[in-house]
């Protein structure tokens, strides 16, 4: 026996839930499948959980660095990982137990805990039952990469997932994969205690950002004393006792961890160099979770790579089939899988033709400093020919940043030479994360810079300087991204 439903929602990540909770107030009788735990991976093993603990390993960093602002503490700073693992529990957990509730609380909603299997395209398998629609939306995000190494098959490894179960010291993190999420699990464990070793196989860290980023952040990691391997990949893992080693148990700050576990054969520009670490987080890429839907069963059309092909209203290849959030290829993060939501309910609902290519890509890396990130790069204008200009401003040069003691990092930001529209820029510095929403929001308004200049700013903020930033405008010449310091 088939039940029939409206609408079918296929994933609870940040898409799914809202979708869902709108449809049903709209009068449409709903079903939701979620197969593990409600609220995807921002949830769970994304964004809440993740800062929850780089909060927690900043607090250790302050901590240290009390002297600097006259503070005594007396002591070592030591981090209780069970109670860094329990804070971030309680607060992760509440976030999925209220998505849960609140869906299973809606009216015209019902709820499924099981598999979602496509029979064709507009029928699913959830478990023993068979339900139809004729709009179904599916919304199952993504899930790490995992390399093709040899030996990897044999040893304990790490991913985003997994780390959210660590509950004590590593002694020595090796993390394969230099771009956001081995950047932030890197420094947060650093500062929790662990010695750190990043592994990335290309020239620079975070491949997608201009070079001078990507300089910035490393001269920043290794400040905090986290080794950096750039150019070098692992072509091989192993146990250490296959190498004759022994396996010791140690307690640090009392966390219990294993002493160099594994041992890792890494090829640097055609030299062979070792390196011995208690665990290993893999941290190369991520993959959308579209293998295990029978896809094929519906004639649902997916990329090389596995993410389904939808086009700027998301919808899928079949009528009535709408993909959204990671597992579509068009964004990987929390607020472009919200958005996702928002284009399909406005095309739906609202009679309001919105479109992904409407929104301007921006997005931050919660390192300390974070990065945040808005528009084109500056390798990206140089490749479109176009006149431009730009600015840059050391953090060193800001009062905000002085005050806090935290100088590192940089502003940049690139215009249009003859409309005045911002293409793009960058703030790797403290309140970046945030700063960069007043360029942002500019953008959308798709006003010229000058806007942001006759704008006055509340002082001190960081804020305050982006209108004096664009005051040091000049023109976008030559093929080279110049370097910029840090600061310290």
């Amino acid at each position: 026996m088939t039940t029939r439903f409206d609408a079918i929602v296929i994933g609870t990540g940040q898409a799914g839930p809202s979708l869902a909770r709108r449809l049903a107030q709209s009068g449409m009788k709903v079903a939701v499948i979620e197969r593990a735990k409600f609220g995807g991976t921002c949830v769970n093993t994304g964004c809440i959980p993740t800062k929850t603990m780089v909060a927690s390993a900043r607090a250790a960093h302050v901590a240290r660095r009390a002297a600097d602002f006259g503070v005594d503490v007396a002591g070592a700073v030591a981090v209780d990982m069970r109670r860094v693992k329990a804070r971030k529990d309680a607060i992760s957990g509440a976030s999925s137990h209220g998505v849960e509730s609140s869906l299973r609380g809606t009216a015209n909603c019902t709820v499924y805990q099981e598999q979602a299997r496509f029979e064709s395209a507009h029928e699913i398998s959830v478990g023993s039952e068979r339900l139809a629609a004729d709009r179904i939306f599916i919304n199952v995000g993504g899930r790490a990469v995992i390399p093709d190494i040899s030996g990897l098959q044999n040893v304990p490894y790490l991913t985003n997932s997994s780390m959210m179960d660590v509950d004590f010291l590593p002694r020595h993190l090796a993390i394969l994969g230099g771009s956001y999420v081995g950047l932030e699990f890197g420094q947060m464990f650093r500062r929790f205690g662990s010695e750190v070793s990043i592994i990335e196989a290309g020239p620079r860290l975070m491949p997608r950002e201009d070079e001078d980023i990507a300089n910035g952040m490393k001269e920043i990691f290794e400040a905090e004393g986290i080794q950096i391997h750039l150019n070098t990949r692992c072509a091989a893992v192993l146990p250490s006792r296959d190498r004759g080693h022994t396996t010791s148990v140690a307690s640090r700050e009392g966390a219990v961890f294993q002493a160099d576990a594994l041992h890792l054969t890494l090829e640097n520009l055609g030299a062979t160099k070792e390196l011995s670490a208690s665990h290993l987080l893999l941290a190369t890429g991520r993959r959308p979770n579209t293998d295990d839907l029978g896809l094929e069963a519906a004639g649902i059309v997916t990329d090389k790579r596995g993410y389904i092909v939808v086009d700027d209203q998301l919808r899928t290849s079949i009528p009535g089939v709408w993909a959204l959030g990671d597992c579509n290829g068009k964004g990987a993060f929390t607020h472009t899988s919200y958005n996702d939501y928002e284009i399909v309910a406005a095309n739906l609902l609202d009679n309001d033709p919105r479109r992904v290519t409407d929104r301007i890509e921006a997005y931050n890396v919660y390192t300390d400093p974070p990065l945040g990130r808005v528009g084109m790069t500056e390798t990206q204008v140089r490749q479109t020919g176009r006149p431009a200009l730009i600015a840059t401003r050391p953090m060193t040069h800001v009062g905000r940043a002085v005050e806090k003691g935290e100088t590192q990092g940089f502003m940049k930001i690139l215009v249009d030479a003859e409309s005045k529209a911002i293409l793009g820029a960058a703030i790797l510095g403290v309140e970046g994360d945030e700063a960069i929403h007043c360029i942002l929001d500019v953008m959308y308004a798709r006003k010229p810079y000058t806007t942001i200049q006759r704008a006055v700013h509340i002082h001190p903020t960081v804020s305050e300087l982006i209108p004096t930033l664009l005051g040091d405008l000049k023109p976008l010449t030559g093929g080279t991204i110049p370097s910029h310091s840090t600061g310290s």
